[in-house]
């Protein structure tokens, strides 16, 4: 099996694991692997918040996955990291609607692509920042370049 690499030539660590007696209606691999070279990085969970600490987009559960992700990526480049270098995801969405759970994954799920890594969705009853509708935690392997050889 290749290791897939995200366009900047380094490859992931990450093997997604696929399985032929579960349901196939899942829309993420049930299982994922990281070799025992690579560097773990456990992000905190993700906020829907700007540049200046604001609760963006109030209401809108689609909305505030997206700065989500967009968070996350900056805390994942922050540790050396990119979205195909996460083993899993945990998305939170406060609400009792199935529909806005399903609003809240689709965006995370369209943000990850093919590296559909497995995922855990939940709704809870709030979350922390006033506002705050949806919130994504992940985990991260990675495969640091070597240093280079002496000369």
């Amino acid at each position: 099996m290749t290791t897939p690499s995200a366009g900047d030539g380094r490859p992931s660590a990450v093997r997604l694991v696929r399985s032929s007696t579960l349901s196939p209606t899942a829309e993420y691999a049930y299982a994922a692997t990281a070799p025992a070279g690579a560097r773990l990085a456990f992000l905190a969970g993700s906020c829907p918040l700007d540049a200046a600490g604001l609760t963006v987009a109030p209401g809108d559960h689609a909305a505030q996955a997206a700065q989500c992700i967009a968070n996350l990526g900056q805390a994942l480049a922050d540790a050396g990291a990119r979205l195909i270098d996460v083993v899993s995801t945990r998305v939170l969405v406060a609400s009792s609607r199935q529909a806005d759970l399903v609003a809240a994954w689709e965006v995370v799920r369209d943000a990850f692509g093919d590296h559909d890594v497995p995922s855990t969705l939940l709704g809870v009853t709030v979350l922390g920042y006033d506002d705050q509708l949806v919130e994504v935690e992940a985990v991260a392997a990675v495969l640091d370049d070597p240093a280079p050889a002496a000369s």
